[in-house]
């Protein structure tokens, strides 16, 4: 038997993403605690959207990442945002004093201090949830 095989420049598939712009989004359970998680807690622009959305505002990210509310929320179980910062160390100190708890594992090779600061060669990155349970993380950058 013959196998067929096509590629996406057989079917132009190339084509239908040159010229998008993908954006991000993720779901909470309650738009009012994410917007002062968000903009007061974390210091991001938050504005309105229609519809009850949220915009972020993430210097240097051109790209849309918009914060929907959904009443069967369930939180994401993987990184939905990675934030890079020049010191780790230091901005889980200052997010620690803000009331925010980070995560915690003991899984294989991921391995977290008492900080919660996880090290890997050239890699220093820490987890911490927001309001709704999403998981967001500090990455060295």
């Amino acid at each position: 038997m013959n196998n067929i095989y096509i590629t996406s420049t057989h079917l132009n598939l190339n084509i239908m993403f040159t010229h998008t712009k993908a954006f991000s989004s993720f779901s909470v359970n309650d738009i009012a605690k994410a917007k002062e998680f968000y903009g007061q807690t974390l210091g991001l622009g938050v504005s309105e959207e229609m519809m009850g959305l949220l915009n972020l505002h993430i210097e240097g990210n051109n790209n849309k990442i918009l914060i929907y509310p959904k009443p069967n929320h369930t939180p994401a179980t993987y990184t939905i945002l990675n934030f890079p910062v020049a010191d780790v160390e230091k901005a889980v100190d200052e997010l620690t004093a803000k009331g925010i708890s980070f995560e915690h594992y003991d899984m294989g090779q991921l391995k977290t201090d008492e900080k919660g600061i996880a090290r890997f060669p050239g890699i220093t990155q820490a987890w911490f949830k927001d309001p709704a349970g999403n998981i967001l993380s500090l990455i060295n950058s």
